[in-house]
């Protein structure tokens, strides 16, 4: 189920994405394991544990449809900069795409928050700039959406719609 933005909540579209804050920083890759060592050994920064992520207990979406897809992840900070490494497991989701496209894996998209009062106007910003969604995730810190902007910057966009436990995740 695509997430729907509710156009008596949007006032003012330009301001909302002034709003926005760069947050994270996210590679897929083909062996999460790999990436992990290479973060620690190479650089220095210590990623979390990795968990499997599945979108359908986060009512994720893939072009509008219900999403099957399965992932591992794993997150790290370095800085106040927030890292997610993914992993394609199995089904349909845009990091098996981007996976398929670049068999190396890397950059596949980054991060802005705003807060979840905000989020139905950044959404229309981007539509109205003519952005499509491409997929979405509820969770307890986030809605989450992101919009194929990888013609533009080479990379998509996630947009973080921030509830009051995600604004505690990412003020770290």
């Amino acid at each position: 189920m695509k997430y729907k933005s509710n156009p008596d909540r949007i006032t003012n579209v330009e301001a909302a994405a002034s709003n926005l804050s760069l947050a994270q920083v996210a590679w897929v890759v083909k062996d999460i394991t790999a990436a992990e060592r290479f973060f620690k050994e190479t650089l220095g920064i210590s990623i979390g544990t990795i968990e499997t992520s599945k979108a359908s207990d986060y009512n994720g979406t893939y072009y509008g449809k219900p999403s099957d897809a399965e992932n591992l992840v794993a997150h790290g900070y370095s800085g106040g900069a927030y890292i997610e490494l993914i992993q394609p497991v199995s089904g349909n989701s845009i990091f098996r795409d981007y996976l398929k496209k670049n068999p190396a894996g890397g950059i596949q998209h980054l991060a802005y928050t705003t807060s979840a009062e905000e989020l139905d106007r950044v959404i229309a910003q981007f539509e109205a700039k003519g952005f499509r969604e491409v997929s979405s995730f509820d969770t307890s810190v986030a809605k989450i959406v992101f919009f194929d902007t990888s013609r533009e910057i080479g990379v998509m966009t996630e947009i973080l719609g921030l509830t009051k436990e995600g604004q505690r995740v990412f003020k770290r």
